[in-house]
């Protein structure tokens, strides 16, 4: 999380299950986005994460942050990952700011007021 920004910090939680942030911050200040959720954009994509998660749904494929890393086949190996390159590529986007909403944040026990969580507005993706 104190990397470069642009990194994939990527950690293991409750013993079990992988987490991903994206740093965005200057290196040695420790300050990352957790994404909670991805969107599958079309049916290849879909296929490549129902083969690596066995969910009951499309909406259940990454509707959550270890579920995601699960889908995207991302590990403890992709910790310090630069999004700029392959395997693993984040591609920013104009996003009409109208379509973008927040809420409270979850699964949480600290601060849990702060609208720091934020999604598009009709995803079928959001995290639960």
């Amino acid at each position: 999380m104190f990397g470069p920004p642009g990194r994939l910090y990527v950690y293991f939680t409750y013993g079990m299950h992988y987490c991903c942030n994206v740093v965005v911050e200057k290196k040695g200040y420790g300050a990352a986005v957790l994404i909670r959720s991805v969107e599958p954009i079309d049916n290849e994509s879909i296929k490549i994460l129902q083969k690596n998660r066995k969910a009951k749904s499309d909406r259940d494929l990454t509707n959550g942050p270890a579920k995601l890393c699960q889908a995207l086949e991302i590990d403890n190996r992709l910790n310090g990952h630069n999004l700029n390159q392959l395997p693993l590529r984040l591609i920013i986007d104009n996003i009409d700011s109208k379509l973008i909403c927040s809420s409270k944040r979850i699964g949480i026990s600290k601060e849990k007021e702060k609208t720091w969580r934020f999604y598009l507005k009709n995803s079928k993706s959001i995290s639960v």
